[in-house]
C-alpha cells in the first residue's frame, strides 16, 4: 500500500536537506511525496510559483526523480505554518518533513518559527531537519 509523505519546501538549504531525508523515508515506506510550497503571492495566479522559487523547487523535484519516486507539487496560500499544518491535517499523511529554517531572514536567528508552529499544529509525525 502506497502512503503519502508531505515535504514542506521553500527552496532553502534546510528544505533541500529535508528533501534528502524525505526521500529516505519515502523509499522505506514506499511513499509518494507531496511537495508543499506556501506562496506569499496574493495575485490571481494562485497555482503558479514565482520563477526564482520554481528553480529552487526544481532541484528538489530532480532529487526525487533521481530516486525514482512519485511526487506532486501543491501550492498553498496563507500563513506558512497554518497552511502546511491545515493541509497535513486535512489529508492522510504518514509523515511531514520540514527544514528547521527557511528563506525568511527572521528564521535564521532561531529555530524557524514555521517549523515550530507546524510541529505544534500537525496531527501526523513531523520530522524537522536542520
Amino acid at each position: 500500500m502506497t502512503t503519502k509523505l508531505l515535504l514542506a519546501s521553500d527552496g532553502s538549504h534546510h528544505a533541500h536537506r529535508a528533501a534528502e531525508e524525505a526521500i529516505k523515508l519515502a523509499k522505506i515506506n514506499e511513499s509518494e511525496i507531496i511537495i508543499a510550497y506556501v506562496s506569499s503571492d496574493d495575485s490571481d495566479n494562485k497555482g503558479e510559483v514565482h520563477p526564482d522559487i520554481q528553480n529552487k523547487l526544481q532541484e528538489t523535484q530532480n532529487l526525487i526523480k533521481q530516486a525514482s519516486l512519485t511526487y506532486q507539487v501543491k501550492v498553498l496560500h496563507g500563513d506558512p505554518a497554518d497552511a502546511i499544518s491545515d493541509y497535513a491535517n486535512a489529508n492522510a499523511f504518514e509523515f511531514l518533513v520540514i527544514g528547521s529554517r527557511g528563506l525568511n531572514k527572521m528564521q535564521e536567528m532561531v529555530m524557524g518559527s514555521v517549523s515550530y508552529e507546524v510541529m505544534k499544529l500537525a496531527k501526523c509525525p513531523v520530522l524537522v531537519v536542520k
